[in-house]
């Protein structure tokens, strides 16, 4: 069977997107490969497709290895709907349920089987692999999450490294590794601690041309975070990032109190609470799910129209990680982040204090810095986020900063105070401050701590009385971002101090020019939003009734199968359904989405909703 007649026929497409045709047909010949794929550019399909031929020419089973209980659940439960035989082993299974996976395993009954990278190195598993090696029954390991293997990565684990394994002891076997987010580093150690050299490096765009990219200054980020919701996606799915538990809580318990379907997700939480709030986020609409990084990796819901970040990543690998889990259906999506000096001073703080070697943490303040470079550009967002994966673009047309190109003002006279001040308070005092109190005294503050320490006297007392403290603020986020400015942290306590980079800006050779604040300006609200809008917007008015009516149903199959909306059907295969308003079952052949099986199983049904009949059959059994 073709690589074609299984998209076809299983999957229900009728053509490869971008690499996806090279990589299969590379991998199902047996060939090793890293493949880098933006979140939504369709990694699975990338070994779910091999693992479906290779089987059938009788090569045995693939297993996908990946630290993500919920991705294994509805993949599963998807490749089942599409009539593939698939399993998982993880801890939500029971001792006598695992015993049953195992021997279907060993039986040969398996098509995919999903594993964590932990149980995949036990002795336990590994000689179940050793039983199927020698029978010549072990066909591929997809490594999904393969950035996990970096240390020089945003979501490091340990575990990944002993994956090397399955190369030394399964020589032949074909390998692939899939991840949505690596820079260059990242993926060299890929390639270094997984012994991929040899194999083949598939990397795709990385540009998600269906997100829009909006970051603001933090004035007050729960208001703002509010507004944002109710002006831009009202009663539409989303997921809001905080850096702490307490503030996650906080900020549900805020949107909850305003009407929105707000909920918690933090490793705090009780496991069955938490589970049962991702389950909502998942199976139910227009939830909006406020949580830690802890929550989001692996979660495939294609309809979340909003990813909001409260606090500044560590880095831009960990923003297009979590970005990318808006608008995987290709739909019109924002990514929105609010962000202050104090979350520099913090995210400074966390990588000072950390026990990390001094060579690991300097990799660790390059990421920061490109990051705030990022968020502090005055030019187009997606080509800065873009030439940070090594790839070139032009302006996008869709990012806060093309749509309305910000007014500049020229911060050079402040940033040369302010650098001064940092100077002549280490030259006087013989000790560095923290950047309130350097704020202080450019603005002739006499503060109770100012006048402690003498510091009216210092010769920049005052000079920059004319300039706010947001204003300021905004300089020393600039002064951060082009290295002319470093935070350091020592025992709870972040002091400024001057770089080989500040000499240049304190003689006037380097310009700082500065987006003005939006308490400078009026922010525009109204947004055109680009041709991707939601999948049922232009349908007509009998065809949103059916893409009402089938949204409906679905919602009945899929409560009744316990599996996400989206996986017996995403909504532009609804929306297709409504439009076409098939009369036969020859008329559902070839909607994208809909395979031989799901045909088998839902055509009759799905026709009875078409065509209005009482009470149209939830659909059998997949």
């Amino acid at each position: 069977m073709s690589i074609e007649s299984i998209l076809s026929e299983v999957f229900g497409y009728q053509a490869f997107r971008g690499p996806q045709r090279d990589i299969i047909e590379h991998v199902t010949a047996g060939g090793d490969a890293l493949v880098l794929m933006p979140t939504g550019g369709g990694k699975s399909l990338c070994y779910q497709i091999p693992a479906i031929a290779r089987q059938r020419a009788g090569l045995g089973i693939t297993v996908v290895i990946s630290p993500l209980i919920a991705l294994m659940h509805d993949q599963v439960g998807a490749l089942h709907e599409a009539g593939v035989s698939a399993a998982f082993l993880n801890s939500t299974l029971s001792s006598e349920e695992a015993y049953q996976t195992e021997q279907r395993l060993l039986r040969g009954e398996i098509t995919l089987l999903y594993a964590a990278p932990e149980r995949v190195t036990t002795q336990r598993f590994l000689q179940q692999l050793d039983a199927l090696f020698e029978r010549g029954q072990l066909s591929l390991f997809a490594i999904d999450e393969a950035h996990c293997v970096s240390q020089w990565g945003h979501d490091f684990r340990p575990e990944y490294r002993a994956l090397t394994v399955l190369h030394e002891r399964y020589a032949g076997v074909p390998r692939m590794a899939l991840t949505a987010t690596a820079d260059a580093l990242t993926r060299a150690d890929i390639v270094e601690r997984l012994q991929l050299e040899a194999a083949a490096q598939f990397v795709s765009s990385f540009d998600r041309p269906n997100i829009r990219y909006t970051i603001v200054e933090k004035k007050d980020a729960s208001t703002q975070l509010l507004r944002f919701i109710e002006h831009e996606h009202p009663g539409e799915a989303g997921v809001v990032y905080c850096q702490s538990r307490k503030r996650v809580e906080e900020i549900a318990a805020m949107l909850a109190q305003t009407g929105i379907h707000a909920l918690p997700y933090h490793a705090g939480l009780d496991t069955r609470v938490r589970q049962a709030n991702q389950d909502e986020f998942l199976r139910g609409e227009g939830v909006v799910m406020v949580a830690t990084i802890a929550f989001g990796m692996g979660i495939d819901k294609p309809d979340v129209r909003f990813v909001a970040h409260l606090d500044m990543p560590k880095n831009i690998e960990g923003y297009y990680q979590e970005t990318g889990r808006a608008g995987r259906d290709g739909m019109a999506a924002d990514a929105w982040m609010c962000y202050g000096l104090q979350d520099v001073v913090n995210q400074r703080r966390m990588i000072d204090e950390s026990p990390a070697e001094e060579e690991f943490k300097q990799v660790m303040r390059g990421k920061l810095d490109a990051l705030l470079g990022l968020a502090e550009a005055t030019d187009c967002r997606r080509v800065r986020l873009l030439r940070y994966f090594d790839e070139a673009s032009q302006p996008c047309g869709n990012c806060d900063n093309c749509l309305q190109p910000p007014e500049v003002w020229d911060a050079t006279d402040a940033a040369r105070k302010l650098l001064s001040t940092v100077y002549r308070l280490h030259q006087t005092s013989g000790v560095s401050f923290g950047a309130g109190h350097t704020m202080d005294i450019v603005r002739g503050k006499l503060t109770e701590k100012v006048a402690q320490r003498g510091h009216e006297s210092v010769s920049t007392f005052g000079l920059g009385a004319d300039y706010s403290e947001h204003q300021l603020r905004a300089v020393m986020r600039q002064l951060i971002a082009i290295g002319a400015l470093q935070v350091f942290t020592s025992e709870g306590f972040s002091t400024l101090h001057l770089t080989a980079s500040s000499r240049s800006v304190l003689r006037g050779e380097v310009p700082v020019r500065l987006r003005e604040s939006s308490t400078q300006r009026a922010v525009k609200r109204s947004r055109a939003r680009p041709a991707t809008a939601p999948v049922a917007a232009n349908l007509g008015q009998d065809a949103q009734v059916r893409f009402i009516n089938l949204k409906s149903w679905r919602a009945s199959v899929a409560k009744a199968h316990n599996l996400p909306a989206y996986v017996i059907f995403h909504d532009a295969t609804l929306a297709a359904i409504a439009e076409r308003a098939p009369q036969s079952l020859a008329d559902l052949q070839h909607i994208s989405g809909l395979g031989t099986r799901k045909l088998e199983a839902y055509g009759a049904a799905v026709l009875a909703v078409i065509t209005g009949a009482a009470h149209a059959p939830s659909g059998q059994a997949a």
